[in-house]
């Protein structure tokens, strides 16, 4: 087991879809969210099969609604509060060559990919304190054993690997990917004596309609290493950022 509770977002399709379903046998409470449950239909039959998963419609670009989130979360995980969070939906911009840009998809992107998720844990935060908190004997079945906190970064938002061939462009997505990592130190600084851990966590070069036919990983063997790479997770790693296997990436 890898937590007691978890709350997921960007969970209609893609690497988020494929966290529900192998995050499902996981934990005692699964919360996944999306824009438009109505269209999720397989996120929804994965909940009409497990009674511990719950779906909560969540529009990440509406900041303004996320302390009722919030409150709707509590009335899920009650007085335990919440364990893991992990800040999974994103978006990246096609045209992002230095000719291409625009000021737009500049605020957009910034406002999925790294204001959401700010905000969002903002909202949570007094959820993880108790999941913090919260009574987890050390001799249990979960891993996560505090409360933490995972922001779904990507190598892209490196500033020591944007060199090389592959260097260059992608201004929304490499620029809101690495402010999300600069998200991620200061909430490891912040939340340190709350015993709540926060690392930034990179998929790898996936097969989804972000990454593209030619990438090398599908979502299933992404997210199987994601998984076990959390399930290693300690304190001490707060503040650093992994590949999907486990390994440091330099910020």
């Amino acid at each position: 087991m890898l937590a007691r509770s978890i709350f997921l977002t960007g969970c209609s399709r893609g690497l988020g879809l494929e966290l529900v379903k192998q995050l499902v046998p996981c934990t005692d409470t699964l919360i996944a969210t999306c824009r438009n449950p109505e269209n999720a239909l397989e996120l929804r039959e994965l909940a009409e099969e497990h009674s511990h998963l719950k779906i909560l419609p969540v529009d990440v670009l509406r900041h303004e609604t996320f302390d009722d989130i919030a409150e709707e979360v509590s009335s899920i995980v009650g007085e335990n509060g919440l364990n893991l969070l992990i800040n999974n939906a994103g978006i990246s911009p096609r045209s992002t060559r230095i000719n291409f840009v625009t000021a737009a998809a500049m605020a957009e992107t910034f406002a999925v990919n790294t204001t959401s998720p700010l905000m969002l844990t903002k909202s949570l935060l007094p959820l993880l304190k108790a999941g913090a908190v919260s009574a987890i004997d050390d001799e249990s079945e979960y891993c996560i054993k505090n409360a933490a906190i995972v922001n779904m970064s990507s190598v892209l938002g490196s500033i020591s690997s944007n060199t090389g061939d592959r260097s260059g462009g992608l201004y929304p997505y490499r620029c809101s990917k690495a402010a999300l990592n600069m998200v991620t130190r200061s909430l490891s600084s912040d939340l340190n004596s709350f015993n709540i851990t926060v690392i930034s966590i990179h998929p790898g070069w996936v097969r989804t309609d972000m990454g593209g036919p030619n990438a090398p990983l599908s979502a299933p063997e992404s997210v199987e290493s994601m998984i076990s790479t959390l399930k290693e997770l300690t304190f001490d790693k707060s503040g650093l950022f992994f590949n999907q296997n486990g390994e440091e990436i330099p910020w």
